[in-house]
C-alpha cells in the first residue's frame, strides 16, 4: 500500500516550519518541503516531527543557500594554485578595495578637468615607474591582453610565432587557440626544441603584421636546445617595421634570486631589452588581483586603448584599487616582501615554516593524534618557475593500526593501544580530507603515502589559528580543551 505523504501547505502550517518563515522566504521552504517529500517517493524516510522536519529543511536549505565561491585554506604546498585563486591579496589592497567599493569613485572621472576621464590612467604611472616602460594598460587577464595586443597591431595579418612556444596555459587553453581569436593568421617557425632568428626572418612577408615572443613559464625543455631572445628578435621586427609582443606571463617584478628562485625574467628586465608590447599577470609572481599588464611603448599603447576590444576586456574599480595598492608596495622592495603574501609564503625561512607546523602537531599529539612533522618540497604554482621545489615542512597525519588489532585481541586492549600508537578519532584519512574540503571553510590538503598532509609554506601565518580550529574539527576533537 503507497504511503501517505504529507501535503506542502499542511507540512509549512507545523509550528517548527512556520518559525523557519521567519529566517526565510516562503517560497524557498516551501520549494524545500516539496524536494523532502519528493525524496520520500523515491523512498528516504519522511520526517517524524516538527523538529526533524525542521532539522531536514534547515540542512536542504543551507545546502541550496550556500555560495559555491567560498574562502579556503591551501595546505597543498601549491604556493599560487590557480584552482585556489592563486595569489591572496596583501591587507593594503583589501583595505583599498573596501575603500573603494564602498561608494562612488572617480574611475571615469578627471578630476582637474572636471570632466569624464579614463579609467585606463589608473596604475599606469605605477606601472611605467617600476618596469621602465613609457605607458600601460590593465585589461582583465593576461590572455585577454594577448587578443587586445594583436588584435589592436595585427587583425587581418600574420603573427610568427615559435613552434616550441605553442603552449597550453591550463584548462586546456592553449597560446594557438588564442592567438586565432585574436584575428591574425599564425605562422609557425622552427621546431618544438631549437628556433633560431633565421627561422623569424625567412618567415617575413609583407602580410606579417606581429612577432610573437612567449616565455615557457611552465615547462622547460633542456637539452638539445634553442631560442632567439627577445634582444635577438628586436632588430628583426624592426627591420620588419612590426611590433615584437612579448608574453611573459608570471608577473615578476622582484628578483627572488636571494631566496633561490632564479631563471624567471622580471618585468623591468623584459621591457629593457626592447619588446615593443610586455604582457604579463597581476595575480601570480605579482601577488595582486587577477589583470593583464600591459607595458610598452606609447604609441602602441595608444592603439590598444583607442581599439574597441579595449572596453569589452577592461578591468573594474576593485581591480584597480587592489592592483594600484599592490604595486605601490613596490616602491619598497623590503615591505613588498614582507606584506605582499604570495612573495612572503615563497621567501619565509624554512625555520619559521618549520615552527609553525611543530605548532600545529604539539596541539595535535596533546590531543591523542598521530602527527608529525615531516620536511615537504612546495612549489610556486602559477606556471612560474615550473622546476624550484621550495624547501617546506608538512604536519602530516595518520591512523595507526590499533583499531585492526583490536578485532583480534579485544575492543578494550585494542582501543588502548590504538591510543597510544596514535589513532585517529576523526575515522579514515580519506573520511578526515573529506571533512576538511567540506567544512564551510575548506582546508584543501593532500593525502601521500597513507597520512594526510598539510604544507604550512602555502598558508599565511595569520591564518594558523583557523586552520588549527579546522583541522580539530575534521578530527572531532573537543572545540574548548587546554591544548586549542
Amino acid at each position: 500500500m503507497p504511503r501517505a505523504l504529507p501535503a506542502v501547505g499542511t507540512t509549512l502550517d507545523r509550528p517548527a516550519v512556520r518559525a523557519l518563515l521567519e529566517q526565510w522566504p516562503r517560497v524557498l521552504v516551501a520549494e524545500g518541503v516539496r524536494a523532502v517529500i519528493a525524496a520520500a517517493r523515491d523512498g528516504a524516510t519522511i520526517p517524524a516531527s516538527d523538529a526533524a522536519w525542521a532539522s531536514e529543511l534547515t540542512s536542504w536549505i543551507e545546502t541550496r543557500t550556500a555560495s559555491t565561491l567560498r574562502a579556503a585554506l591551501n595546505a597543498t604546498g601549491v604556493v599560487l594554485h590557480t584552482n585556489l585563486g592563486r595569489a591572496p591579496l596583501a591587507v593594503a589592497a583589501l583595505d583599498a578595495i573596501t575603500a573603494i567599493a564602498a561608494g562612488a569613485a572617480t574611475v571615469e572621472y578627471d578630476i582637474e578637468a572636471g570632466a569624464r576621464g579614463s579609467r585606463h590612467v589608473h596604475c599606469a604611472a605605477l606601472l611605467t615607474e617600476l618596469t621602465g616602460a613609457e605607458d600601460a594598460i590593465v585589461v582583465n587577464n593576461c590572455a585577454a591582453a594577448l587578443v587586445l595586443a594583436l588584435q589592436a597591431t595585427a587583425a587581418g595579418r600574420e603573427a610568427i610565432v615559435s613552434r616550441g612556444e605553442l603552449i597550453e596555459i591550463g584548462g586546456s587553453f592553449r597560446v594557438p587557440d588564442i592567438m586565432t581569436t585574436s584575428g591574425t593568421t599564425l605562422v609557425e617557425v622552427g621546431t618544438t626544441n631549437r628556433t633560431h632568428v633565421a627561422d623569424y626572418r625567412r618567415a617575413i612577408t609583407p602580410n606579417t603584421g606581429a612577432i610573437v615572443k612567449v616565455h615557457r613559464s611552465n615547462f622547460t625543455v633542456d637539452g638539445f636546445v634553442a631560442e632567439a631572445s627577445v634582444a635577438d628578435l628586436v632588430p628583426v621586427a624592426a627591420e620588419a617595421d612590426v611590433p615584437l609582443i612579448y608574453d611573459f606571463g608570471s608577473g615578476l617584478l622582484l628578483d627572488l634570486s636571494p631566496w633561490g628562485l632564479s631563471g624567471e625574467p622580471t618585468a623591468r628586465e623584459a621591457v629593457r631589452d626592447g619588446a615593443t608590447l610586455v604582457l604579463f599577470s597581476g595575480d601570480k609572481l605579482l601577488g595582486g588581483p587577477q589583470a593583464g599588464i600591459i607595458v610598452g611603448r606609447a604609441k602602441t599603447i595608444a592603439q590598444l586603448r583607442a581599439h574597441p576590444m579595449a572596453r569589452a576586456l577592461r578591468v573594474d574599480k576593485l581591480t584597480l584599487a587592489a592592483l594600484e595598492a599592490t604595486l605601490t608596495l613596490y616602491r619598497d622592495p623590503a615591505r613588498a616582501v614582507r606584506e605582499i603574501p604570495a612573495l612572503a609564503m615563497l621567501t619565509a625561512p624554512l625555520a619559521e615554516v618549520t615552527q609553525r607546523a611543530e605548532a600545529l602537531a604539539a596541539v595535535l599529539r596533546a590531543a591523542g593524534i598521530d602527527a608529525r612533522v615531516e620536511p615537504s618540497e612546495a612549489t610556486v604554482g602559477g606556471g612560474a618557475f615550473p622546476t624550484a621545489r621550495i624547501p617546506s615542512s608538512a604536519v602530516t597525519i595518520g591512523v595507526a593500526i590499533g583499531v585492526a588489532i583490536a578485532v583480534t585481541i579485544g575492543v578494550t586492549i585494542g582501543v588502548n593501544i590504538g591510543l597510544a600508537a596514535g589513532v585517529t578519532p576523526g575515522g579514515g584519512i580519506e573520511q578526515i580530507e573529506e571533512r576538511l574540503r567540506r567544512a564551510a571553510v575548506p582546508v584543501i590538503a593532500t593525502i601521500r603515502d597513507g597520512r594526510l598532509r598539510l604544507d604550512l609554506r602555502s598558508i599565511p601565518s595569520d591564518q594558523d589559528a583557523l586552520l588549527t580550529r579546522r583541522v580539530r574539527e575534521a578530527l572531532h576533537l573537543p572545540a574548548h580543551s587546554a591544548s586549542s
